[in-house]
């Protein structure tokens, strides 16, 4: 290996491999009803079934934003939430172009008060109400399975 590379290698290349997981902010959406407590997923957009969920907000903390993606995503609303995160997993972000970067996704906890059938992505994604056993049978992955079963 060429003095060159090294160097280009131990300051420029490895240190991308260290870096901090991009931060995520997820709203465990919920509701009780006769049957039980629901939880709400909605679509990604690319089809499969997931939390709403986006990156942090300017002006905004951590638990205000997820309830943010919330709004935009599944037409719910809350009062009186927690501030603190329920749980906190490691994920993945895939991009359109491709692009997968790893990801740490706080999830906040979400008791419904307020669901609209108008809201910003209403035309753009779907949303379903189902047990935590069945939420976590539609989600793809492992961690967010874990934190929907032991909801």
């Amino acid at each position: 290996m060429s003095s060159v590379f090294r160097a280009l290698w131990s300051e420029t290349i490895q240190p991308m491999f260290r870096r901090p997981p991009a931060l995520q902010l997820a709203a465990l959406c919920h509701r009780d009803t006769s049957d039980g407590v629901e939880v709400m997923l909605v679509t990604s957009s690319n089809g499969r079934w997931i939390l709403p969920k986006g990156w942090p907000i300017d002006g905004m903390s951590a638990a205000q934003a997820a309830h943010q993606e919330a709004w935009e995503e599944g037409g719910v609303r809350a009062v009186g939430a927690p501030v603190d995160a329920l749980d906190t997993i490691q994920s993945h972000k895939t991009f359109d172009n491709g692009l997968t970067i790893p990801c740490e996704t706080k999830i906040y906890d979400l008791p419904v008060t307020e669901i609209a059938n108008d809201y910003p992505e209403s035309h753009r994604r779907d949303r379903i109400w189902v047990s935590p056993s069945k939420a976590a049978d539609m989600v793809d992955e492992a961690a967010l399975k874990a934190v929907l079963l032991n909801f």
